[in-house]
């Protein structure tokens, strides 16, 4: 590597944006500039552009474009999932009658927090526990159904491990239980770190009633995203003041940005299988490498590599504290982090780490190492050479 060099090692936290999704997004910030609500030719020219993009989601997910709600964001796409289902299923609860909800200790925040919030308002909450590998059991989930079951939200991707959770198995397992229910059970699933990488089906495949996406995760535009919302699922507007998106968030559509995700879920459906393969094998040399290199070194998630996503590993380092060592690689030029993007400021161990069974000491040493399309083989072997001296600088700075 040339001396200098920058090697961005945290496409888990956001990609940057595709020239060819730039360039699709490019005439709607100046040429194409209509109101899409208006009725004249701007406006109905920006429409145009949101109803194609729209239908390159609903391809991609293979559901009906009318299922397809644009939003601010994934997060944004989560609370409008959990929140909007729940104000819709109120409404049709007698009095008294309970809300609940299943999901697992290891969710982004933006579900968790969400999940916190209502148990203030009385909404029972289940958190699943995770094994080491950091996958809930279908039999725990199983366990904590009742009657009063409205809502699972499981994650389809760890965002800091890459665990790929049973989401196909949980929904045929909800859609048997839903035979014999006196009313549904709704599944949710934040996939926002699988789009990349796995079968996004929501009807074939994975059988769920809300599924959540990101623009910036996908080499498309930040604030953007996308909730899928299955054809007969209540729900509830969340922001009022118009129609947009069937009515349900109220907004000017930003134009621009979903064209631009639009673009960017279609370059994924017709691109090569070799990419995912080529990340595969660099995941796996990174893997071998740091395990290999760095003594007292531990991969954190499954252990098999077809149960994580190709793109993301997790090392705790003994004796290594992990802000430290995200700032040092950050010195020699390599961008990396510690877990989620939306907590990277706190300082708290990270809560999916001590979910998995992990010590606080060794929740605060870790190091999630996250690859793309852009990653080359030069770049891990200069990962792996500079990740064994700044290791080494702080454990004898810090004693050991």
């Amino acid at each position: 590597m040339k001396q200098g060099a920058k090697i961005y090692l945290d496409y888990a936290a956001t990609t940057p944006i595709d020239k060819k999704v730039l360039k699709a997004m490019a005439p709607y910030f100046s040429e194409k500039y209509g109101n899409p609500t208006s009725i004249h030719s701007w406006g109905q020219e920006a429409q145009t552009a949101i109803d194609k993009a729209r239908e390159q989601v609903a391809k991609f997910l293979n559901c009906k474009s009318s299922e397809i709600v644009f939003t601010g964001s994934a997060s944004e796409s989560d609370n409008f999932a959990i929140r909007g289902l729940l104000k819709a299923l109120k409404r049709c609860k007698r009095a008294g009658e309970k809300i609940h909800i299943i999901t697992s200790q290891i969710e982004h925040k933006a579900v968790l927090e969400t999940c916190y919030d209502l148990e203030k308002e009385n909404v029972k909450i289940t958190y699943l526990p995770v094994g080491n590998d950091g996958i809930i059991n279908l039999d725990d989930l199983k366990a904590e159904i009742i009657p009063e079951t409205d809502l699972v939200s499981i994650m389809y991707v760890n965002n800091e491990t890459g665990a790929i959770q049973p989401i196909q198995k949980i929904g045929r397992l909800l859609e048997e239980i839903n035979k014999n229910k006196e009313h549904r059970i709704f599944f949710h699933t934040d996939a926002v770190q699988a789009a990349n990488w796995l079968n996004c089906d929501v009807v074939e495949k994975l059988g769920v009633d809300l599924f959540t996406l990101s623009g910036h995760k996908i080499y498309g535009p930040k604030g953007i995203g996308v909730l899928y919302i299955r054809q007969g699922t209540p729900i509830s507007s969340m922001i009022t003041g118009g129609d947009q998106e069937w009515g349900l968030r109220a907004g000017t559509g930003n134009v621009a940005a979903i064209a631009g995700l639009g673009f960017a879920l279609e370059q994924i459906k017709i691109q090569d299988t070799r990419y995912k393969i080529q990340t595969e094998k660099l995941r796996d040399k990174l893997v071998k490498g740091v395990l290999t290199k760095v003594s007292e070194s531990q991969l954190n998630g499954p252990e098999k590599p077809k149960e994580r996503a190709p793109h993301i590993a997790n090392f705790s380092f003994r004796g290594v504290e992990g802000e430290s060592l995200v700032i040092s690689l950050d010195q020699e030029g390599i961008g990396a982090s510690t877990g989620s993007a939306c907590t990277s400021r706190a300082l708290l161990p990270s809560h999916v780490l001590m979910a998995m069974g992990l010590s606080e000491l060794q929740a605060h040493s870790s190091l999630r190492v996250s690859l793309g399309k852009y990653t080359t083989t030069r770049e891990i072997d200069y990962f792996l050479k500079v990740l064994w001296t700044v290791v080494e600088r702080l454990r004898k700075i810090s004693g050991r």
